[in-house]
Order: C-alpha cells, then structure tokens, then sequence
C-alpha cells in the first residue's frame, strides 16, 4: 500500500475506505477517510485490502519570501506534528518538513512580527514524550539563543504538553521568553486552532518578558489566546480549543493577535537583555506519581521502592490524604530513602496535612506536603531536585518555590 492510494480495508472491526497517509508507527496503517478524519489501523486486525485508485504522490512547493522588515529573530522549534504541516487532499501526501518557508506559508502574518526561523528538534506524538527528550528541547533552546534568538516558541502535542513546560520551567535559566503552544485541531481542519495559537506565541516570544509559558486558545472561539505560566497551567479538557486553564492562579495575559494587542493580567519579569541563557539537564528519572484511590494496593509503592525509584509523589485526596492502610507502604519507602510528596488531585486548592489525623499522621513519617503545586509539576520539580541536589536539600526545597510553582497564599480569583 502506498501513500496516495485511496483503498478499502476490510477488517476484524469493519470496512474503512480513505487516502493512504504516512504512518510515524510501522504497525499502523493510517488513512484520511472522505469526512475528512484521519484513523489509524493496526495491521495485525487487516484482512483484505482493495486498491481502488493509485497516485503517485508529488508535493511541489512554490517558492516563498520569507524576508522580514522586523529585526527580532524567533526561533519556532517542532517537536512532532507540527502546527503548519498540511495534507494535500488529493493525494494524501504530507509535507514533513518544518523550515521558516513552511511556517510562513501557514502564517504569513508573522513575518509582520519577526523574522522567523523553523527547526525541527524531533519527530513525536507527545504522549511519547520523555524525560530525556526534555533535555534535548533545553539544549536546542540553547543553541538557537546563542545563535541569536531574541524568544523561542516549541510547538508541541498538547497532551503532555504541561509536563514540558515545566520541566523546561526548571532546566532552562535566561533572560529570553520560551513559549509553548499547540493546537486541539490539525491544521488541516477548518476548526483548527493552529493559526491564531501560532501567531499569538510569536507575539509573547517577542515581549521583554522572560520564563517559560504557554499560549493556547482563552476560549472556544477565534477572539485571544491567553498566556499561561508554564508551572501552572494544565490541559483540562481532552478536545475544546480552550482547553488550557491556569491552576491557583490567573493567566498571565490576554494575546489579541489580529488586534497585535497583549493585556497583561498579573505581573511578570521583564528582561532587556535578551541573550543570556543557562541550562542544567540533570534529572533523576526514576521518579514515579502515584495516583491515591479507595482500595489501591500499597504493594505499587513497594514496586517502585524495589525498583530503585528514589522519589514518589502522591496524588492524594481532598488536602492531600491517604488510607491508613497504605502507611506501612509509605513508611517502607521513606525508610529506604526514598522522598515520598504530597499533591491533591482536586487540582485547585492546596495540600495541608495539619488539620485531620491522617494528614498528621503521613506528615510525622516524613511525607512532604507540595503546597499549591500541581501533581505534574511536583513530580518533574522532584525529578530536578534529585538530579542536582542532596536527599537533605531535597526535603527542603520540594515547599520553597523556585520558578512560581508555589504560591503561599490561596487567592480567592483563581478559581
């Protein structure tokens, strides 16, 4: 079966007819089916294939400009499918590749911002995501800072989109703005998201601001893109564009990027200098995060422990609880040095182990409760302070806030 044959499968489940796509997984056949939608097939369920018409796939690119009047230089990295890649439906082909040309087709406007630079750092579906592919992000974060990036944007596969930004939260130290951003919609679709996400990140990579951030879509329709802390912002929806909601506190901004227009809604650290840039890709992978349930077995704990895991966080119930019956569990991690932490998997809110008994009770065997810190981030904030520092220290700063994962007050608006 070759891309651009339009076939019939018959399968185990039914029969599915479509374009031939290229497939990034060699055990699935994916195609694009005349609604449109794109779905892929395990090859193993396959039992007859028709090839109702074959095409000889050609992708042709006219040639672009891509000269800018602008003198900040943004740097867009791509992680995986990248927000301007686009099917040709005639033939079903794909054009991979991710350069300023491609980039500059999907969004002209951009070029009215900055001038643009394309890279592709690697080829995945987030949810493949993994700690050592964050190093790789910080190091190409890097290189294009020290080439002369003025801001970065990565675009990303939103699913575990969050977990990066975090991660990169606490790896990457500088003075230039590292924006995330994706889209719930392919590009190819008339509902997608990709354009206006796309243009508002350029937007916030080229404010004097600096951190790590996230831009995606403040509601369902095509008005602003908010700007998120990268420490504090989740996907909470698994298909609406506005799916990203900041967590315990507000967004940091409002992006109008038809207007070219950024309304500030809390206070963020400026930079001037736009140049400086320091990374630290040390992290501790075994790291595990544990979800609390009613009837869980404490034997999980003593897997990870046995494994040689060096640190566990807990996404506890309610101010961040657990059942009695797993404490003998907990102690046994904990006696075998292994930092065991405490989150909540309300989410909103924050973990306070003072005021019930069995909050009192995990905090005397030496649990550490993570504050306001979502669960995600304190187990990639766990996994860099492992990686960097003495068990001892460890403890200590799990509460401190470092890169505004912890706030020490709850405010009554962020939510």
């Amino acid at each position: 079966m070759d891309v651009g044959s339009y076939v019939r499968i018959k399968t185990k489940d039914g029969e599915f007819e479509g374009l031939i796509l290229p497939s990034v997984d060699n055990n699935i056949v994916t195609i694009k089916m005349r609604n449109g939608y794109n779905i892929g097939i395990l090859k193993e369920k396959i039992l007859d294939v028709e090839i109702l018409k074959r095409r000889e796939v050609k992708y042709e690119i006219p040639p672009i400009s891509i000269e800018s009047e602008e003198e900040e230089l943004i740097s867009i990295l791509s992680t995986g499918g990248t927000v301007a890649s686009k099917v040709d439906y005639e033939t079903g082909a794909v054009h991979p590749s991710f350069t300023a040309e491609d980039l500059i087709r999907a969004v002209p406007e951009l070029l009215e911002i900055a001038k643009i630079k394309g890279r592709a750092v690697m080829n995945i579906l987030s949810e493949n995501m993994k700690p050592s592919y964050w190093a790789e992000i910080a190091k190409a974060i890097e290189e294009e800072v020290k080439e002369g990036a003025k801001g970065i944007v990565i675009a990303h596969g939103t699913d575990t989109l969050s977990y990066t930004a975090a991660a990169l939260s606490f790896m990457v130290k500088g003075d230039v703005p590292i924006i995330l951003v994706g889209a719930q919609r392919s590009s190819d679709r008339p509902s997608s998201d990709a354009y206006l996400n796309l243009l508002s990140s350029v937007l916030a990579a080229r404010e004097r601001i600096r951190g790590v951030y996230v831009v995606m879509h403040g509601e369902s329709s095509d008005t602003f893109c908010y700007l998120h802390s990268g420490v504090r912002v989740r996907k909470s929806h698994s298909s609406r564009r506005d799916a990203f909601k900041s967590i315990n506190s507000l967004p940091i901004a409002k992006i109008y990027p038809l207007e070219r227009r950024i309304e500030y809604l809390e206070e963020v650290e400026s930079s001037e200098k736009r140049g400086e840039i320091e990374i630290n890709t040390n992290l501790e992978e075994k790291v595990a995060l544990i979800k609390v349930f009613p009837g869980m077995d404490g034997e999980i704990i003593n897997y990870y422990v046995d494994k040689g895991y060096k640190g566990i966080v807990l996404e506890g119930t309610g101010l961040g609880h657990a059942p009695e019956y797993i404490f003998n569990n907990i102690k046994y991690a904990i006696d075998n040095n292994v930092i065991v932490c405490m989150t909540t998997q309300t989410i909103n809110g924050r973990v306070n182990m003072n005021v019930y008994s069995n909050g009192r009770k995990l905090k005397a065997l030496g649990v550490i409760g993570c504050e306001d810190m979502l669960p995600e981030v304190a187990y990639v904030k766990l996994m860099y302070l492992l990686g960097n520092y003495k068990s001892e220290e460890v403890k200590e700063l799990m509460g401190k806030n470092l890169v505004g994962e912890i706030s020490y007050r709850s405010r009554f608006d962020t939510y």
